[in-house]
């Protein structure tokens, strides 16, 4: 089912929306590595529901247990097995929308792929799958850490429908994003996002937008020619995070308006290393990290379950009409930020420990 993530450091997530809980089995941790329930506790409270008046009102502490793997605080370098039970589950929610597709959900294609569905919360399809993620990501940033103790991530909301932050060359700590609720480091523009999200709320409706991810202290060596490049592994994995639609790295498509000369990175010498002088490539050439700081962005369509009459089908093909129920974000992205680090992290650990192997 496409549930397997990653080569070396290499995670399985299990579970649905509505199911007895969420998990993830985490293969090629090295052992020795210092990890309590804690840890990944924190990175799991920032992506659970229920955090602010912008987010889904279903209430689930997502509290995580390790279930093999760890003794004694630390990784034994077998599987490391993390549960998170749901406890607000509601699957009868959802007992009126059995019978039809709901507009832009994975509905129709999981009946066209598989020939049957779930449709409490969408099961697999549902969002709430990314707590294995995040779980997993919690790990990877924790052996990044260790391998790497300069690697720093700064990850924060830079659009919300047609609010957005004016271009910054700034690495905004990550607590000040924390601090507020939509995740955007700019106070103003922060604020006109949370008025935005809870109109679209208050109109039965969703809104999309982007988020920023860049990552400094990354390895000049991480990623592999042709096809397992460090930017396709990055693309593959916010590409598989629900509702994205979309991924730049560096200049991105603003690049194609660019001269090849104007383009280039330059070579430079720089406090004895070889850096660049620009850095449109976004910290990788030729599938490989140069040492600069990683940039990317990532599109995130707006939440498909409105609270709006919208036209579509039975499964039987006959036309009807559909209003979204249950419990949803009007605005997927300030929850999303720590899913978009959590996968990047898993990345750039699998390829860390790839690079380790590689040579003497």
């Amino acid at each position: 089912m496409g549930s397997i993530f990653g080569k070396v450091f290499q995670i399985s997530t299990f579970g649905e929306s509505h199911g007895a809980g969420i998990g993830v089995v985490i293969d090629g941790c090295p052992s020795l590595l210092p990890l309590d329930a804690e840890e990944i506790q924190r990175e799991l409270d920032r992506r659970r529901p229920g955090q602010s008046d912008l987010s889904t009102p279903r209430k689930e502490g997502d509290r995580v247990e390790i279930l093999s793997g760890v003794y004694q605080g630390k990784t034994t370098g077998t599987p490391i097995a993390l549960l998170v039970r749901n406890t607000d589950q509601r699957p009868q929610a959802y007992d009126k929308l059995r019978d039809l597709f709901r507009p832009s959900h994975a509905d129709f294609t999981y009946v066209a792929r598989y020939g049957f569905r779930n449709p409490e919360g969408g099961g697999r399809a549902s969002a709430r799958e990314t707590i294995g993620r995040v779980a997993a990501g919690a790990v990877a940033k924790k052996l990044l850490a260790a391998l790497c103790p300069g690697l720093k991530f700064s990850c924060w909301v830079e659009s919300v429908a047609e609010i957005e932050m004016p271009p910054s060359d700034e690495f905004f700590p990550q607590e000040a994003i924390e601090s507020v609720p939509v995740r955007c480091p700019d106070a103003e523009i922060a604020a006109r996002m949370a008025v935005r999200i809870k109109a679209a709320r208050s109109d039965g409706d969703s809104v999309g937008g982007t988020i920023r991810c860049k990552i400094r202290g990354v390895p000049a060596g991480l990623g592999e020619p042709v096809f397992d490049r460090l930017e396709a592994d990055l693309a593959k994995a916010m590409l598989c995070i629900p509702a994205t639609k979309g991924f730049e790295i560096g200049s991105g498509f603003a690049g194609t308006r660019l001269t090849g000369s104007t383009h280039n990175d330059a070579f430079e010498l720089r406090d004895g290393a070889i850096r660049t002088a620009t850095n449109r490539s976004g910290g990788v050439q030729g599938g490989i990290s140069n040492g600069e700081e990683i940039n990317f962005r990532v599109a995130f369509k707006p939440t498909p379950t409105v609270a709006k009459k919208q036209r579509t089908v039975t499964v039987a093909g006959e036309p009807c009409e559909v209003i979204g129920h249950g419990r949803h974000d009007p605005c997927v992205l300030p929850r999303a930020v720590p899913i978009v680090e959590a996968m990047a992290a898993l990345v750039l650990a699998d390829h860390l420990l790839r690079f380790r192997s590689a040579r003497i």
